[in-house]
């Protein structure tokens, strides 16, 4: 039996944390381990804390360390935490840059609180969670000229068959036990080939390596394949 799903909140508001806690602990899946004012004490707590969490909920502009730098840290420090970012702004620019420095999903603070807890269960179940307004943005932000450039258009060669098999499924948004019946392999294979996309793609998270995949148009999707 899976245990509940950890919890951090990082918000500058405590009114804004009470509210969030008080949402979440109603479901009987979350269990909040604490709350953090600003991206120093999150990172402070960690460090002291034996029990990290399995998603932290980042606000963007807290004092004396942001949401951004906060992600970068603790996505260098604790990898298999993962980030959801919950804000106020909608900015695309705002919205790249966090997905950039590792994180799994990006909410905005006028999020229904139904759709929080769908995306907290999503990204803790498949490594991401990207709504409609996140991937039109993606998309933009891979057709203009801006657009991250990661390797080459030797991908084909760079990515073995079955790496490009789970890497279209990871796309699909199907859980490793799903990809392992799929592709007739256990789910500690298809953990070492995920593992060899995260190098070979130079990606941080299961969310990275969605976007090369389109990116790279290794693979194909359509606004159904996210549940749009």
């Amino acid at each position: 039996m899976k245990g509940k799903i950890q919890i951090v909140i990082a918000d500058d508001e405590q009114l804004f944390r009470k509210g969030m806690r008080f949402l979440l602990e109603r479901d009987e899946d979350f269990e909040i381990l604490f709350e953090a004012g600003d991206g120093q004490e999150l990172v402070d707590r960690l460090k002291s804390s034996e029990e990290k969490p399995d998603i932290i909920l980042m606000d963007l502009k807290m004092p004396n360390l942001n949401g951004v730098e906060a992600t970068k840290i603790i996505h260098k420090d604790y990898p298999d935490v993962k980030i959801i970012a919950l804000t106020s702004y909608g900015g695309k620019s705002f919205i790249i840059n966090m997905i950039d420095v590792g994180a799994s999903s990006y909410l905005l603070k006028n999020t229904s609180p139904k759709d929080v807890i769908f995306t907290i269960k999503e990204v803790n179940e498949k490594g991401f969670y990207y709504n409609e307004k996140v991937m039109k943005m993606i998309h933009e932000n891979l057709l203009s000229s801006s657009g991250k450039k990661i390797r080459s258009d030797l991908d084909k060669k760079l990515l073995s068959k079955r790496e490009i098999e789970v890497l279209e499924l990871i796309c699909a948004e199907y859980t490793t036990n799903e990809i392992a019946e799929k592709l007739f392999i256990s789910p500690r294979t298809v953990d070492g080939h995920r593992n060899n996309l995260l190098l070979k793609t130079g990606s941080k998270n299961v969310a990275g390596l969605v976007i090369y995949g389109i990116q790279k148009k290794l693979v194909e999707l359509s606004s159904s394949d996210f549940n749009l």
